[in-house]
């Protein structure tokens, strides 16, 4: 996983460490997680979580997904627990990769 682990925010604060993602990622589930993504590149970063329920028919869940705005994008994103797939892991892919950096950040 090229996100690295989870950094703690704590009161004195955090100077979070951020990692180039790749395409695809899979982050265990926690309470409090937020993904911080910023984009660096000249197109945006559409970030997508999969959603593995089924809705009361049976179809495919809607996949959620954020855009991280292209140059000087940054965006907060909330992890939700409930996204956990069956390998008990949160999967999320990035529409581009390059010049685009995050961190994963668990708050106090």
């Amino acid at each position: 996983m090229a996100l690295g682990a989870v950094q703690q925010i704590v009161s004195a604060g955090l100077t979070p460490v951020y990692a180039a993602p790749s395409a695809s990622e899979n982050i265990q589930p926690d309470t409090g997680l937020f993904l911080h993504v910023k984009n660096g590149n000249a197109s945006p970063c559409v970030v997508t979580f999969t959603d593995p329920g089924r809705t009361p028919a049976g179809s495919a869940a809607t996949n959620p997904t954020v855009s991280v705005p292209a140059t000087t994008g940054d965006k907060m994103i909330p992890v939700p627990i409930a996204l956990a797939g069956s390998n008990g892991l949160i999967a999320v892919a990035f529409s581009v990769q390059t010049s685009v950096s995050a961190a994963l950040l668990r708050g106090v």
